[in-house]
């Protein structure tokens, strides 16, 4: 056996210089000296090559072998740091390098350490304190480069693992057999003879892998998990801060005292605290997202699962999932960081409205939520708005005009998104500021204009769809008059029957029985019919003419006021021009509604006046009120009601009249406190007026 080892660890020691010096060779050729990490590789190659030629020639336990070694371990850890950082790094990783400074260190003394020993020779106190060093730092150096290797695999994304599958498996075995062997050699306190002749055969034997793995990855470039890096850094994070327990308890435990017992429970106690209410708040989240993606990636936003989440979002609701409106809202604030958003679409008359708030309730929009530029302003440039900037004056391109007031007031909003749809703004998106506040730079402006554009779609299709809904429920509504007509028909045709035979049979009292059950089973059936179709007048209007509102209002609430107290405070003399009878439907519509949503009596509210070029009709009642997503997505839809029996054709054929005179409807409301719908109409010109008031003379 004596004699066999030396003769194994010779040429096992010069296959690894052979085969490395080949593979340095071919790299060389291969890769030329494109980027860091082909570099490095090919100086690694070169270094193991250096370090089995001098083992060779020497010995593998010699003074210059052993420095060999060392150059070799630098050289394969710089390989993977450059390979780690070429994975959307940056160019200073300052959390990483931490890792990667302690193992340098460690080789760094190696040197010293094994000088040390060659020095002191057989002083036997002196080397043996040298060489139990030696191998601790060995051992210390193979467990951290076996760290590295797994967090290096670990924290690559899967689809780029393939790539470095195989050269991180060699690395490790060549660091599993290092740490087997200084191990058992601190443990003995003598080298192990078998490990160390035989190591240049193990290394050899890796020297294939290197070359398939050459082949499978010629970039040696990766992606990095950031998810993975999250909770990589994120157990580091833990490490240092047990770490950092320890290191306190055990100087209060060395300082001593009266009270040092007292002091090391209070220390754990506060330091535990300050963990349990620090490390689960959103914030420390959201700095801990920041910190990793600054010092670790290239780009903010890993694009691939972003647009992912994004489409699970806003593509794939469950059963739980919130309103669609509300999810185009969550599915942009996701990507930001944003903890709340509102929703601003355009209504039936071009208006841009309140829609949707996510996890904003503190926001207070008024009814008129948007100035006269801002539509016209974000169609023509598209322009996102940071409302930093507004408030600061350094936002160039922003229209100030075309922001709102309360925009500048609320103290939240963070980022105004439009959402254009071939030229048309299909909605508007208010961000809340972020729980790390940030200013938007090119990378945040890139995504909201791609996410913007997809949300506008969304929105467009969804409009769309909604016409087309509208559209198949009076396409029903039609079929079902249809149905309804022919019946009536049937009961006309059976009426016409019996008035035909009363001009023969009146004089019979059995005729006359019959004809009054006949009579009574026609009406109540004409009245379940009738249930069955909606109240809204169909016929031709007459043309609007010039009419006293006023006179037009108490006409219409003449019946209601005999049933139910209506307080109508009507200006005089105040004339627009309308349609009477539509003014009375609409005007009865509203009052009815009114009555209904007053649960406690109290009185109806009506008032006159003008406003601006229009007459307003004011109608204002306190009931129960209506809430924002009712009112948006609801209230001025066909065939939609929350009264048993109703029709929902009431307020949507309020607003249809409305505007068929060209005038408007609005609404404002609170849950609990009432509701105000105001009735525009075009006042009537001074010379109209006067013809109206001598025609009335």
């Amino acid at each position: 056996m004596e004699t066999v080892l030396p003769f194994i660890g010779f040429w096992g020691h010069a296959a690894v210089a052979f085969a490395y010096a080949a593979l340095a060779i071919w790299l060389l050729h291969k890769y030329g000296t494109r980027n860091r990490q082909q570099v490095m590789l090919i100086a690694a190659m070169a270094l193991t090559a250096l370090w089995g030629i001098i083992s060779t020639v020497a010995s593998p336990l010699s003074l210059a072998a052993l420095c060999a070694e060392s150059a070799r371990n630098l050289a394969w850890l710089c390989f993977m740091f450059f390979l780690l950082r070429s994975g959307e790094g940056r160019e200073q990783p300052r959390t990483i390098n931490m890792i990667y400074g302690v193992l340098l260190v460690v080789l760094l003394f190696q040197p010293v350490n094994d000088t040390a020993v060659a020095i002191f020779g057989n002083a036997s106190n002196g080397a043996d304190l040298a060489t139990q060093s030696a191998m601790t730092m060995r051992m210390i150096y193979a467990v951290g480069a076996l760290v590295v290797v797994h967090n290096l695999y670990t924290v690559s994304a899967p689809e780029a693992r393939w790539g470095i599958s195989l050269p991180m498996a060699a690395l490790a075995a060549m660091w599993t057999y290092d740490l087997n062997l200084y191990t058992i050699s601190y443990l003995t306190s003598a080298p192990s003879d078998e490990l160390v002749q035989t190591r240049g055969f193990a290394t050899a034997v890796l020297a294939p892998v290197f070359v398939m793995a050459a082949k499978r990855n010629s970039n040696w470039g990766i992606r990095l998990s950031r998810s993975v890096a999250f909770q990589s850094v994120s157990l580091v994070a833990i490490g240092f801060y047990m770490l950092g327990l320890v290191v306190l308890a055990t100087a209060l435990e060395l300082v001593g005292g009266t009270y040092v017992r007292l002091a090391q429970i209070s220390l754990i106690f506060g330091m535990s605290l300050a963990a349990l209410l620090i490390l689960p708040s959103g914030r420390f989240k959201s700095w801990l997202r920041v910190v990793i993606a600054k010092n670790f990636f290239q780009h903010r936003y890993d694009y691939r699962s972003e647009w992912m989440r994004f489409a699970d979002t806003i593509g794939f609701p469950s059963k739980e999932a919130a309103p669609f409106y509300e999810r185009v809202v969550k599915s942009l604030a996701d990507i930001f960081d944003s903890p709340g958003g509102l929703l601003l679409v355009p209504d039936d008359e071009g208006r841009l409205t309140l829609q949707a708030r996510w996890n904003w309730a503190t926001a207070d929009v008024p009814a008129n939520c948007v100035t006269s530029q801002t539509m016209p302003f974000f169609e023509s440039t598209g322009h996102i708005v940071s409302m930093d900037e507004v408030r600061a004056g350094t936002d160039e391109r922003c229209d100030p005009r075309a922001v709102p007031q309360w925009l500048y007031d609320e103290p939240h909003a963070w980022a105004v998104v439009p959402l254009v749809h071939f030229g048309k703004l299909a909605g508007l998106v208010i961000l809340a500021r972020p729980r790390l506040p940030r200013a938007l730079d090119w990378e945040d402006l890139d995504m909201l204009r791609v996410v913007g554009r997809q949300l506008a779609s969304y929105l467009a299709e969804a409009a769309s769809q909604q016409a087309l809904a509208e559209s198949q429920q009076f396409e029903q509504f039609n079929r079902r008059f249809a149905f309804v007509a022919h019946d009536i028909k049937n009961l006309v045709s059976q009426l016409s029957i019996l008035a035909r035979n009363a001009e023969r049979h009146a004089e019979k009292p059995e005729f006359r029985a019959d004809m009054i059950d006949t009579l009574r089973s026609s009406v109540d059936k004409m009245n379940e019919l009738l249930a069955r179709l909606s109240q809204h007048n169909k016929s031709r209007h007459s043309l609007p003419v010039v009419i006293d509102i006023g006179e037009a209002v108490m006409k219409a609430v003449h019946d209601k006021r005999l049933i139910y107290p209506i307080d109508a405070q009507l200006k005089p003399g105040l004339f627009a021009t309308a349609d009477p009878a539509r003014v009375e439907t609409i005007i009865g519509h509203l009052v009815q509604n009114a009555i209904e949503a007053t649960l406690d009596g109290s009185p109806v509210r009506i008032n006159c006046r003008k406003q601006g070029n229009d007459v307003a009709v004011n109608i204002t009642d306190t009931g129960v009120g209506m809430t924002e997503a009712f009112m948006s997505n609801h209230l001025f839809k066909p065939f939609e009601s929350t009264k048993e029996g109703g029709f929902g054709i009431g307020a949507y054929e309020a607003r249809a009249l409305a505007i068929s005179m060209g005038g408007q409807l609005r609404v404002e409301s609170r849950v609990g406190k009432g509701t105000t719908f105001t009735l525009l109409l075009p006042i009537a010109d001074e010379k109209d007026n006067q013809i109206s008031l001598e025609e009335a003379a």
